[in-house]
């Protein structure tokens, strides 16, 4: 009908009275929902225990799961039993082969907790200092992973003031040795066996500590917290305790990660059906996905305890990880735990072939959205975001080159950020304790 009103009934009162009462839910969005950082994350989390941890170890172990490639066939048997289609061999193996000679360890945990058990007060204590006057110089030899920390045992009753002393002890040394400019960006402090909120809020209270006292800058220090208790999953009120944690931690956390063992032997798992892939994991991975959500915090899988075994060979090893890691990364869990050499090979190729999946397609479409091409594709910003956020990750692990990315696409890693996180490009809010993204790229 022609000449139809126009004028609304709500006023510029109803408007403001609106904005009035969202106001709360609208700084509570900003603040405890503010989305990925866009900063690299590790593919992998490498646990080595604290008495075996010495410099230059990440090389060692990429020659040594280099050595046992080769001694089993090279790459085309590694791409024949995992499956690889010809196709993608040359690509995979270009870029695994250059990447254990290169970065073999993204993310180097050191272990005092299972891995390193207890030897008695003493020597935990020259060990602690000992772990952190290493790093120091694993750091300044460039030869330390971009990302490596300590994880110190839990803050339960008997093991509370061991697991604190050590966290006071290492940081404290490792300040000493860096100086507190030097201290290594990609610095992680991994708090295992979470049970209640309050154990994280004790967390953050013991860093902030850390921080005034040894001069660091506030909020310097972040941790992750290891989901290995049905308690943090379902308290006894039947509420979620996860939830809390996350906003429990003043932005202090960057990271939850399953523990494939400890809570599957908690929920009572038998030994021998304890698996990241068991449906308790499931269920305790899906409540972690949906309570980080939007806040920022990233998602690290577990880890299988299967390696080789005498003469048998490192195959079934690698094609049972490969399905794991793979299954993972269909699932939105981009990182994993790896405990040997032989994980190394079967991590790379199976990551690497999940980055690269439809990378030509993902490319041309994120080409044509920037150069405003409705050849084929007509996407959204809502549909490029997650193209860019997509190869940004392939980008960041090195299954995705620079050169390729400029090739295809023809932007740079900075511009790919901008795309795939918008708001935090414009308003940089990285996690504390999180490594800046070196350009985005493994360059």
């Amino acid at each position: 009908m022609s000449g139809a009103e126009t004028t609304g009934t709500l006023t510029a009162a109803d408007l403001s009275a609106a904005a009035a009462q969202l106001a709360p839910t609208d700084r509570l969005l900003a603040s405890a929902y503010p989305g990925d950082s866009g900063e690299r994350q590790p593919i992998h989390t490498v646990y080595i225990p604290a008495q075996h941890y010495r410099e230059g170890i990440a090389g060692e172990w990429g020659r040594r799961a280099a050595e046992l490639v080769e001694r089993h066939g090279g790459y085309p048997a590694l791409m024949e039993l995992l499956g690889i289609a010809d196709e993608d061999r040359p690509v995979l193996t270009e870029r695994v082969r250059e990447k254990l000679a290169r970065e073999p360890i993204e993310d180097l945990r050191i272990d005092f907790e299972d891995g390193f058990g207890d030897p008695g007060d003493e020597a935990e204590d020259a060990a602690a200092v000992s772990a952190a006057e290493t790093l120091a110089r694993d750091a300044a030899a460039g030869t330390a992973p971009p990302f490596v920390g300590i994880r110190f045992k839990c803050f339960e009753a008997a093991t509370r003031e061991r697991g604190i002393r050590t966290l006071d002890l290492f940081v404290t040394a490792l300040v000493r040795a860096c100086g507190v400019a030097g201290l290594p960006e990609g610095l992680v402090l991994t708090l295992p066996k979470v049970s209640t909120v309050d154990q994280c809020v004790v967390m953050v209270t013991l860093l902030g500590r850390l921080e005034e006292r040894l001069g660091l800058p506030a909020g310097r220090l972040g941790f992750e917290v290891q989901v290995e208790t049905p308690q943090i999953v379902l308290a006894a009120d039947g509420t979620v305790p996860l939830a809390r944690v996350l906003h429990a931690g003043e932005g202090r956390i960057t990271g939850l990660h399953y523990g494939t063992y400890d809570y599957s032997a908690a929920v009572g798992v038998s030994p021998q059906f304890q698996s990241m892939e068991h449906p308790a994991a499931d269920f305790a991975k899906a409540v972690m996905q949906v309570a980080a959500a939007g806040t920022g915090v990233r998602l690290s899988d577990g880890s299988t305890n299967v390696i080789p075994s005498g003469d048998a060979g490192p195959a079934e090893t690698w094609r049972l990880h490969h399905r794991l890691v793979t299954r993972s990364l269909e699932r939105a869990f981009y990182q994993g735990w790896d405990l040997h050499p032989a994980h190394l090979p079967s991590r790379f190729v199976a990551s690497y072939a999940f980055l690269r999946t439809g990378v030509d397609q993902a490319a041309t479409r994120l080409r044509n959205y920037v150069q405003q091409n409705t050849d084929g594709f007509l996407d959204e910003p809502a549909t490029a975001r997650p193209l860019a956020a997509f190869l940004a990750r392939g980008v960041q692990s090195g299954a995705i080159s620079p050169d390729e990315l400029a090739d295809r696409v023809g932007i740079d890693a900075a511009e790919l950020i901008a795309i795939a996180y918008p708001a935090r490009a414009r308003a940089p809010q990285p996690a504390p304790g999180a490594a800046r993204l070196e350009k985005e790229s493994h360059q």
